[in-house]
């Protein structure tokens, strides 16, 4: 089972940039998939992006270029970096970890542990 921490969101102006961070313990970040996904009010849970066990980066076409998936080894941490927000990027943004798998990225089931949520609010 993997422990997962998020931290970093907040409120801030469109255009500008935000850095979520997803510190993980029980499991080291380079030995399973890492996904973020976020959820607006109404909506359901979406994919945005994730890295894989073995460093591949995914992205939901609607945030390639603006986003981008990190990871640092040494601090156990995942990073979802956030540039040119939009306020349709407002949203509860979540992390979530699964042991490596077949199963396509964006499949919200197929991940097992996940954090607690942090609050991205961009305003226009």
């Amino acid at each position: 089972q993997v422990q997962l921490v998020e931290s970093g969101g907040g409120l801030v102006q469109a255009g500008g940039s935000l850095r979520l961070s997803c510190a993980a313990s029980g499991r080291t970040v380079s030995g399973v998939d890492m996904g973020w996904f976020r959820q607006a009010p109404g909506k359901e849970r979406e994919f945005i992006g994730g890295i894989k066990w073995n460093g591949n980066t995914y992205y939901l076409d609607s945030v390639k270029g603006r986003f981008t998936i990190s990871r640092d080894g040494a601090r156990n941490t995942v990073y979802l970096q956030l540039n040119s927000l939009k306020p349709e990027d407002t949203a509860v943004y979540y992390c979530a970890a699964r042991s490596p798998t077949l199963s396509p990225m964006t499949d919200v089931r197929s991940y097992r542990d996940w954090g607690q949520g942090t609050q991205v609010t961009v305003s226009s």
